[in-house]
C-alpha cells in the first residue's frame, strides 16, 4: 500500500521550524528538562515568551504558574495571552505580541475549549503562518499537545479492544498536519483509541505520548524523544487491510501490517523515511 498524499489546513513546517509536543504532568518542580528545552529553543536568556492558558478552566492559575517558571529560567519576556472568549483572538495587541515572540506555549485543560477559542482566529492564523517559516517555537502539552494535528483526538475510552466508537475525532489546530496526537498515552492506556483513529485516517502517523514525555519535532525531517518515558509512532503507511469503513461503529477493528516503534530519551524518527534513526551505541544482548 503506498503512503497517501497527507491533506490538511496547515503545510509542513519550515527545516528551521521546532514544536515540542509534550504528553502532559511534565516535570515542573525539579529539573524541568522538557521546560528547559522549550525555553532554550526560544532563545535562552533571550527569549520572549507567549503563555496561551484557554484550555483551562483556570486559566488565570495556570498562566501565572509557567509565567514563574519561565522568569526563574531567566526569560527576557514573558506575556500571558488569557483568552476566553473568541472575539479577544482578534485583538490586535496579542497579534502584535507575537510579532517579538521567539517561543509560545499552550497549557493543558481541554482540547475542545482550545479549539473553540482559538480555531480560525486570526491569532491562530498569525501563529500559524509564524511556525511554519520557522521564526517561532511552539511547545504543547496535554490538550495544548492534543491540538497540533489536522485530525484531533477529543475524547475516548480505553482497556477496550479498537473499535470507531473508542474514539471521539474533531478538527485540530492543524500545525502538524500529518499527525494525529494523543498524550497520557501509556498512563492512561490509549494504544487503543490511536490505533482505532489512525484505522480511520491511514494517510496520518500516530503519536502516543506519555506524561513526562515530548516529541520535538525538528523542521520536516525529524522527531527526537527528550524525557522519562515512550514516544509511540503508529505507522499505517504499509496497512494492507482493514475492515474499519465495513463494521459498525462498536465491532473490533481489523488492521493488518501496521508499523510500530516505541521510542525513549535521545531516540529519533525520521519523518520522510518513516524509520527510526539508529542509535550510535549498539544494542547488546
Amino acid at each position: 500500500m503506498t503512503q497517501p498524499a497527507v491533506t490538511g489546513s496547515s503545510q509542513f513546517p519550515s527545516r528551521n521550524a521546532t514544536i515540542l509536543v509534550i504528553g502532559g504532568a511534565e516535570d515542573k518542580v525539579h529539573g524541568r528538562e522538557i521546560l528547559r528545552t522549550f525555553f532554550e529553543r526560544s532563545g535562552g536568556a533571550e527569549a520572549r515568551i507567549a503563555i496561551i492558558p484557554s484550555a483551562s478552566r483556570e486559566p488565570e492559575a495556570i498562566g501565572n504558574r509557567y509565567n514563574t517558571i519561565f522568569q526563574d529560567m531567566g526569560a527576557q519576556s514573558i506575556q500571558v495571552l488569557d483568552i476566553r472568549e473568541r472575539y479577544q483572538g482578534e485583538d490586535p495587541v496579542w497579534q502584535n505580541y507575537l510579532d517579538e515572540c521567539t517561543g509560545v506555549f499552550m497549557t493543558g485543560g481541554d482540547q475542545l475549549r482550545l479549539c473553540s477559542l482559538l480555531a480560525d482566529t486570526p491569532l491562530m492564523e498569525k501563529l500559524r503562518l509564524l511556525v511554519q517559516r520557522g521564526e517561532v517555537t511552539l511547545a504543547g502539552t496535554s490538550a495544548g499537545a492534543a491540538v497540533m494535528g489536522h485530525h484531533m483526538i477529543a475524547g475516548g475510552g480505553s482497556a477496550e479492544s479498537p473499535n470507531r466508537s473508542l474514539v471521539d475525532m474533531t478538527t485540530g489546530l492543524g500545525f502538524l498536519p500529518q499527525t494525529i496526537v494523543d498524550q497520557h498515552f501509556h498512563n492512561r492506556n490509549r494504544m487503543a483509541r490511536l490505533i482505532s483513529a489512525v484505522s480511520s485516517h491511514p494517510d496520518r502517523i500516530g503519536i502516543g505520548i506519555d506524561e513526562d514525555t515530548c516529541a520535538m519535532f525538528e523542521g520536516q525531517d525529524s522527531i527526537q524523544v527528550v524525557g522519562k518515558g515512550t514516544v509511540t509512532i503508529v505507522d499505517p503507511g504499509e496497512m494492507s487491510y482493514t475492515n474499519a469503513k465495513h463494521i459498525s461503529s462498536i465491532d473490533p477493528i481489523s488492521i493488518f501490517n501496521l508499523r510500530l516503534h516505541v521510542l525513549t530519551h535521545g531516540d529519533r524518527f525520521n519523518l520522510p523515511g518513516r524509520s527510526i534513526e539508529l542509535p550510535e551505541q549498539p544494542m547488546t544482548a
